[in-house]
């Protein structure tokens, strides 16, 4: 690290003030001569220098480069790896045809060994989660309790620092231990790195409960750091603010058992984003005809963060990673699409939505039948079940079907703070908020002119604990979200088991205890303090 290169940093700006700080242009620029910079108290220099790497944490929940694979494969993006584990549930059904080894994630829906320790399918989600924890670590070598003091500034770029170091060892231990909650508590978690050093010292793994101990810990200080700065929530949704912070450390506590702090950090992102996406705004709808339809981007709020509401950490257009889409959208020209690798939801789940229940829309009730795919004339059946959703015919701002998948992006929601709440609130036999706030989605998600759904309306919800109902819903929400199944599948111990599913291809059972990734054999050979799970 002692070139730190900050490619970002304006050169022209710095040569102006070269001279007065002594500072080499930004290709040359040191550790040293950063630390130096950080000691004078120039601000302008400061803010360019520290603002160069604080303006890069948020691109690392939006994320394509992860190394061992090429820039075509699905495992390429976090989105990619998301997709992967979408596809590794009960929820989501790939494609409609045999021959599933030739569909773009048929090994991951047929749970085709992705835990051992060699495989490529394995080693990608330590590369992401690493690249996350060194990248925030080489800006937080910089960002002493000393230098930061009271400078407003500086408190918020460490907030970042802290926020994607902890997501990083977070996804960590989603992947690489069992669940808190079951049984991981008593095992070990990672190795703990607090700053970067290319020739530091190899670590061993600490135990589950430390690494859970220091992620929270890195969540609080960012919490505390960005109420103190008074960032707060800011309006700009590609920034790490309190709503990012606070609901990594709700995700963090509902998979710890803390439901209390679950329950404090989703009502603190609720008090700012309270409002849900209406009807209008709820996936994709077809505005052309049975022959030629028109879904628009635009309208859906899935796709496009002007019409979402809920959107607590996006991205725009131009910076948006589109990975998802093209994985999801059965109009596409991508693995969603024209390949017919569509993402389908389970019979079993579209049964239990509620006729005025205005998700069940989100998914075609019948054949969709003979699509045309412009960019080659491709003529394709899509099936029954297959989502629209995620749906679109045409990019944002354009009138030209060819040029499809121009979309925004989001990581994190309103709806989903509302569940983890419900469910904390469940937790702590608080049955009657839990159904409380269980209504507020159930109420928005009512079809317009139908009578408000509830807890005690909903049809298949009938009979069941309120926890179960909070694992429902939850399902329903965040359908082909964030790979959310299979990570909630894991903390609720609940394992795959399509037998009695009518329209999914893989009809197998797969159980908790495998959805743990061993370490990668890379960590095994060159840290010799590794122990494999």
């Amino acid at each position: 690290m002692k070139k730190y290169i900050l490619a970002l940093v304006a050169a022209t700006i710095f040569s102006s003030c070269a001279d007065k700080l002594e500072i080499t242009p930004p290709n040359n620029i040191t550790d040293e001569q950063i630390q130096q910079l950080l000691a004078s108290g120039n601000a302008e220099a400061i803010k360019l220098v520290m603002g160069s790497m604080a303006n890069g944490m948020p691109q690392l929940f939006n994320f394509a480069g992860i190394s061992g694979v090429g820039g075509a494969d699905m495992y390429y993006s976090n989105q990619g790896l998301d997709m992967m584990r979408n596809l590794e549930g009960n929820d989501i059904v790939l494609g409609d045809v045999s021959g599933l080894s030739a569909l773009v994630g048929a090994p991951e829906y047929g749970f085709d060994n992705f835990i051992s320790t060699s495989t490529n399918k394995n080693a990608v989600y330590w590369n992401y989660a690493w690249n996350c924890i060194n990248q925030a670590n080489k800006m937080l070598n910089f960002l002493t309790d000393e230098i930061v003091g009271t400078n407003a500034f500086l408190m918020n770029c460490k907030a970042r620092g802290l926020v994607v170091r902890a997501y990083g060892y977070n996804y960590l231990m989603e992947n690489y231990q069992d669940a808190y909650l079951q049984g991981g508590k008593d095992k070990l978690g990672v190795m703990l790195y607090d700053r970067f050093s290319p020739t530091q010292a190899n670590k061993p793994r600490a135990t589950s409960v430390e690494t859970y101990a220091f992620i929270k810990n890195d969540l609080s200080v960012a919490v505390k750091l960005l109420t103190d700065a008074g960032t707060g929530h800011t309006a700009d949704v590609t920034d790490i603010d309190l709503g990012v912070a606070n609901f990594m450390l709700a995700r963090v506590s509902v998979w710890t058992g803390d439901w209390a702090a679950a329950v404090t950090a989703c009502d603190n992102i609720l008090n700012s984003y309270p409002n849900l996406m209406s009807q209008a705004q709820y996936g994709g709808r077809n505005t052309g005809t049975a022959t030629d339809p028109v879904f628009l981007p635009e309208s859906n709020g899935f796709l496009n963060n002007a019409s979402n509401p809920e959107v607590i950490l996006g991205f725009p257009v131009g910076q948006s990673k589109t990975y998802h889409n093209a994985y999801t959208n059965p109009f596409g020209e991508g693995n969603g699409g024209v390949t017919r690798v569509y993402k389908r939801i389970d019979n079993r789940l579209y049964e239990k939505m509620a006729l005025t229940d205005y998700r069940k829309d989100n998914f075609m009730a019948e054949d969709f039948g003979n699509y045309t795919y412009p960019s080659n004339q491709t003529i394709a059946f899509i099936p029954k079940y297959t989502n629209t959703k995620f749906a679109a015919t045409h990019g944002i701002g354009s009138a030209n079907k060819i040029e499809v998948g121009t979309v925004t992006c989001y990581y994190m929601r309103t709806s989903e703070v509302l569940l983890m709440k419900a469910e904390a609130q469940a937790q702590l036999a608080d049955e009657a908020g839990a159904k409380a706030t269980l209504n507020k989605l159930l109420a928005a998600r009512t079809k317009t002119g139908a009578a408000p759904l509830t807890v005690d309306t909903y049809p298949s919800m009938a009979g069941l604990t309120v926890l179960q109902m909070v694992y429902l819903q939850t399902r329903i929400e965040l359908w082909g979200e964030g790979g959310r199944e299979f990570y909630n599948n894991k903390r609720w111990n609940i394992p795959v088991d399509r037998t009695s599913s009518q329209n999914h291809l893989a009809k197998i059972t797969y159980p908790v205890a495998k959805m743990t990734l061993e370490i990668p054999e890379g960590e095994m050979l060159y840290n010799p303090l590794a122990v494999q799970n």
